[in-house]
């Protein structure tokens, strides 16, 4: 007769470990605004990561020399409404599609601002007065914010397109979140991601080109995150923004599928709560 309670307490178990994307970590709200632009609601603060608010065809193609076709698309809402409420930034690296003009006019210039060391002459000339360079970790209010590294290309590409990183969110009662940035996938993000175990991880995988190398993930790099991290809620942005990114939302949603993952897509403007 003792066999049933310990039926149902391996069922319990069982159940708990297949479960494990769901925490009982407290919910946080993202938001895609465009590209790798996201507002973030975590642990009682906003924060804006990547911004890069510049009108539809304001700044220079990637593709085609001397044109501004960048971003290929408009803001999905006014930039009022990105900026409102906003308690800090975070800047993985300050290529224009994630730090540009519209950002350095638009934003309050005191608002903390967390940024890579290599970026220290970049950010030390625009307006923010508040800059934090994080060499390993920085608090924030009660939130570890980690850097993490990447290459945001071939090896033979990295002094043209220079350093980038990532950021791991820890706070009390909240879910780790890993924004991996504009990064090819190889040991250092497999091993933040051993590292960390992220609950949520932020993968840019527009597919972007730079001549013919691919220096951004794609749909089947994207896939390949969520299969090493079955434990994680994966969410694909950096996609139908600019001209030099060749994947497309329906790319990533396919191969998803045709793989049995499940990664989060979100469209410009929408909100997903975790």
């Amino acid at each position: 007769m003792r066999i049933l309670p310990l039926l149902i307490i391996f069922s319990f178990f069982l159940s708990s470990c297949m479960n494990s994307k769901k925490t009982n970590t407290k919910s946080v709200d993202i938001q895609l605004i465009r590209n790798a632009t996201l507002k973030l609601n975590y642990n009682g603060k906003t924060l804006l990561i990547d911004p890069s608010l510049s009108p539809k065809n304001s700044f220079m193609s990637f593709v085609v020399p001397d044109k501004n076709l960048n971003p290929t698309v408009d803001l999905p809402l006014p930039i009022s409404e990105v900026t409102k409420g906003l308690d800090a930034i975070l800047v993985t690296h300050t290529h224009l599609d994630h730090f540009d003009e519209g950002a350095k006019t638009s934003l309050d210039p005191n608002l903390p601002l967390f940024g890579q060391p290599f970026d220290e002459e970049t950010l030390g000339k625009s307006p923010f007065v508040n800059v934090s360079l994080v060499e390993e970790q920085k608090i924030y209010e009660g939130t570890t914010i980690i850097r993490t590294n990447g290459k945001h290309g071939p090896d033979y590409l990295l002094k043209e397109l220079g350093e980038v990183s990532g950021f791991v969110l820890q706070a009390k009662d909240y879910p780790t979140i890993y924004i991996v940035g504009d990064c090819l996938l190889d040991e250092d993000i497999r091993n933040t991601i051993k590292k960390y175990n992220p609950n949520i991880i932020v993968v840019n995988s527009g597919g972007a080109v730079f001549g013919d190398a691919k220096i951004l993930m794609d749909e089947k790099k994207a896939v390949e995150v969520a299969k090493s991290a079955p434990n994680s809620r994966v969410i694909a942005v950096h996609m139908e923004s600019l001209d030099h990114c060749k994947t497309t939302r329906q790319m990533i949603r396919k191969e998803a599928e045709k793989e049995n993952v499940d990664i989060i897509v979100p469209n410009d403007g929408e909100t997903i709560t975790l």
